[in-house]
């Protein structure tokens, strides 16, 4: 379990990890090169480490040099991923364009991952369907091969009934090798998206309209080696903001990429607290000292991210007057709800509504994060709250944030990860007293290097 004792003012600067859901969809996208790739700025992490070991399990050849990858899909082995696996990861869904559009056949499971709310793949379905695949759901396993004895999908026009992201990616990296021209329409803006088109562009795609709602895929019959750097991740740079504003702390951060930040910035501000860009690709985040409540609904980008919502609302606990968030997207995303009131938030909720009363200052108190982005808004919340707060649930915060504990610790919060039995009253200054950022997860046989098995 994570302690932090609350009431640190924070000061410096942190460096930024690639993003964790551009690395995860890259990865997946490696399998589309039938020669080797180098993915750069790759968050070690324990998500990133199970789709390793999907790919591993196909065939793919995988080695770490540092903060990057090497990944060799020449020789892929197999086109079933196994369950085991997949069952832990939603996005290894990720694989099944891939695999289809350079064997002609995939056998993905269903997917896992945080118990957010339904997270249907029919999109992902009715995509592949239109560009030439048969697709059968039985027994928990999507079977899906060309129909017709043919060895390339071919290029549709596909109107998707949600800006999906995984849909939208998934279906654009099987239309690379498609005959013929692709339309996706009503697609996902997300930067992500566009990260991904990047990568495929260059092994050799052609992709154009990436950013806007309507993507235009040309097939190539290959794709060929390639070197990428994986993009800043928005959403840790979010949260350093949001762990900037309500310790009251000026902090800076970079890499970033200021317009991936447009929403969560205006909201900020709304609130009361100055972002300034001092260079092209970092902030600095001025508090004030006080806050004001705001009113923040979540939606696909370019509006405000769901995977912002629930840090968000740690700052808004303690902003003056009252705020209405609304949860959009996912139906089961408020569960930090109950937890941040553990902490003495005023927070009622109806729904996938929830309504904030600012109060003047949180306690500590023992929390259990129950997914990814629940974990960091009990992180920030205890940064602010007064005594020592208690986190349990850790293997939601390794799936998506690297060494935040020794980042926020670089920062000068006080904070130490401790196994419940030799739990200190006090904090330490010990490395000795730290365990590993993924000791959490050693009882499901995760290495302290993600992926040290794998090299």
């Amino acid at each position: 379990m994570l302690q932090i004792w609350g009431k640190t003012p924070l000061k410096g600067h942190v460096t930024i990890s690639g993003a964790k859901n551009s690395a995860l969809v890259l990865l997946a996208g490696s399998l589309l090169c039938s020669g080797s790739c180098r993915l750069r700025n790759v968050p070690s992490l324990v998500d990133v480490s199970l789709i390793c070991e999907i790919l591993v399990a196909l065939g793919v050849k995988v080695a770490r040099q540092g903060d990057a990858l090497v990944l060799d899909a020449s020789d892929l082995t197999s086109s079933k991923a196994p369950y085991e696996l997949v069952s832990q990861l939603r996005a290894s869904f990720f694989v099944t364009g891939p695999l289809l559009a350079r064997l002609g056949v995939a056998r993905v499971p269903l997917p896992g991952g945080c118990s957010i709310g339904d997270r249907p793949v029919d999109l992902h379905v009715k995509g592949l369907q239109a560009l030439g695949a048969d697709v059968q759901i039985e027994h928990g396993m999507v079977n899906a091969y060309i129909r017709g004895g043919r060895k390339r999908l071919t290029g549709a026009r596909i109107y998707l009934d949600f800006p999906s992201v995984g849909a939208t990616e998934n279906i654009m990296m099987a239309a690379t090798l498609a005959e013929g021209e692709t339309l996706i329409e009503n697609a996902a803006q997300e930067p992500e998206v566009v990260d991904l088109a990047n990568f495929c562009r260059a092994m050799g795609a052609r992709i154009r309209g990436d950013g806007t709602n309507r993507i235009v895929i040309d097939g190539v019959p290959a794709l060929h080696e390639a070197d990428y750097m994986v993009v800043p991740d928005r959403i840790e740079a979010g949260t350093f903001l949001i762990a900037g504003a309500i310790t009251r702390s000026e902090i800076m951060l970079s890499p970033v990429v200021p317009d991936h930040l447009t929403a969560v910035i205006a909201k900020l501000k709304e609130s009361g607290i100055s972002v300034v860009s001092d260079a092209p690709n970092q902030l600095r985040v001025i508090p004030a000292s006080s806050y004001r409540g705001t009113d923040i609904e979540t939606l696909p980008f370019p509006g405000f991210p769901t995977d912002m919502q629930a840090p968000f609302m740690s700052l808004l606990t303690v902003a003056e007057g009252n705020s209405m968030i609304s949860e959009t997207l996912f139906e089961n995303r408020l569960q930090h709800v109950a937890e941040l009131n553990r902490m003495g938030a005023d927070i009622k909720l109806k729904g996938n509504i929830a309504v904030v009363r600012g109060v003047p200052k949180l306690s500590g108190a023992p929390v259990l994060a129950t997914d990814l982005r629940a974990s960091a808004a009990l992180v920030v919340a205890g940064l602010a709250a007064e005594g020592m707060t208690t986190i349990q649930g850790l293997h939601h915060l390794d799936r998506g944030y690297e060494h935040l504990e020794d980042k926020l610790r670089g920062l000068g919060a006080k904070l130490q990860r401790v196994h419940e039995s030799t739990a200190l009253s006090a904090p330490g200054n010990s490395e000795e007293t730290v365990p590993s950022p993924l000791a959490e997860c050693a009882s499901e046989n995760t290495p302290s290097d993600p992926l040290s098995a794998l090299i």
